[in-house]
């Protein structure tokens, strides 16, 4: 069984980082590697194939290990599930910092639907939708393997000028992802996601990239209305994965090392 939360640096341990999705553990790795160097990281996986169930995972995993308060850096979905997390525990969480995150209100999604869809070419586009289509078909048993194609799509299409990296997620698990996303879905639609916000007591920061395909708008626009202590950082020449990012790396860890200090 894989060690949950992995463990990376020495105590204490005051930094988690949450990864993306859902279903994609294990692809904050190599953010966790780096900022070892200088605190006690641990890298909490989610395994629950429902919003509530992640969310009381997350707790549970984090309160184990005897670290809190700490500070929860979220990545994409993973920002989604900290900031909810920091909303319903407060005392929980130091600081807040969303990284690349997903948006706030629906008004924004197709959007991200259509700044994907013009950066790949007519044959990706098409091949996107039959992978789209397996993964909504009853009689296909093995949604993972188009999950993780997809997954592959996307990750070009949110790329600016990537870096040549392995891929460091563990598993593609597209139950979790459709199980947890519907869940995230009605949240957000209703106006609950973002309402959230004002019970959030600690600093939140969001770092976002300029070319990622989630919109800027539909992360600062909103969190500042709802946040008592919000502050926004765009890096330039950035897609949605900063630390693959051949232009915006160094800035990136620049900034998280000067939050984290």
């Amino acid at each position: 069984m894989m060690e949950n939360p992995r463990i990376y640096g020495n105590a204490p341990y005051d930094v988690a980082v949450v990864h993306g999705g859902p279903g994609a553990p294990g692809e904050m790795a190599p953010v966790a590697r780096e900022l070892a160097r200088e605190h006690g990281v641990l890298e909490p996986l989610q395994t629950q194939a429902s919003l509530a169930g992640q969310l009381v995972e997350l707790g549970t995993l984090l309160e184990n290990t005897g670290s809190l308060p700490l500070t929860l850096v979220g990545y994409s979905w993973g920002a989604i599930l900290s900031f909810m997390f920091a909303a319903e525990n407060p005392d929980a969480v130091k600081k807040l910092i969303l990284v690349s995150s997903g948006v706030f209100s629906d008004e924004f999604v197709e959007r991200i639907k259509t700044n994907r869809r013009r950066r790949l070419s007519e044959r990706e586009r098409a091949h996107m939708e039959e992978l789209i289509e397996a993964m909504n078909d009853p009689e296909v048993e093995d949604k993972d393997m188009p999950f993780a194609e997809l997954g592959e799509l996307i990750a070009k299409a949110d790329a600016y000028d990537p870096l040549p990296h392995d891929n460091d997620i563990v598993a593609f698990q597209h139950d979790i992802f459709a199980a947890v996303w519907a869940d995230a879905e009605a949240v957000r639609a209703g106006g609950v996601l973002l309402e959230m916000g004002r019970r959030i007591t600690c600093p939140v920061v969001a770092i976002h990239g300029d070319f990622d395909p989630h919109p800027w708008e539909g992360i600062r626009m909103p969190l500042a209305g709802v946040l008592r202590d919000f502050r926004f950082v765009m890096l330039d020449k950035c897609g949605h994965h900063p630390w693959y990012e051949r232009h915006a790396r160094e800035a990136f860890y620049e900034v998280l090392r000067m939050e984290l200090d």
